[in-house]
């Protein structure tokens, strides 16, 4: 899925850049994205797959922290344990991307 949606969002890209339509079919185009994007579906579909991202990249900072141990400097054990206390804290806080960690 990853590799058909970045090719889909290269040949948009391609096409645009190539185009000798002229500046009307680029607002045309970038209309239709923007529709896209708001489209509530879409909106949905991504945040579930950010939160399916955070979730697995829970699992592998845990899994990664546990093998590593002690082995690790202190400023990063340091970021690693806050990361783990907004983890565990269940609150609804902003990752560094801006979107809910709900």
């Amino acid at each position: 899925m990853r590799y058909r949606l970045t090719f889909v969002a290269g040949l948009a890209l391609g096409y645009v850049l190539g185009t000798r339509a002229g500046r009307e079919r680029y607002e045309q185009l970038k209309k239709s994205a923007r529709a896209v994007a708001q489209n509530p579906a879409v909106r949905n579909t991504a945040e579930s797959a950010a939160q399916q991202t955070r979730h697995f990249a829970g699992k592998a900072l845990h899994s990664v922290s546990d093998k590593v141990g002690s082995r690790v400097p202190d400023s990063v054990a340091g970021r690693v344990r806050s990361i783990r206390e907004r983890g565990q804290a269940g609150d609804a806080l902003e990752d560094d991307w801006g979107t809910s960690n709900t």
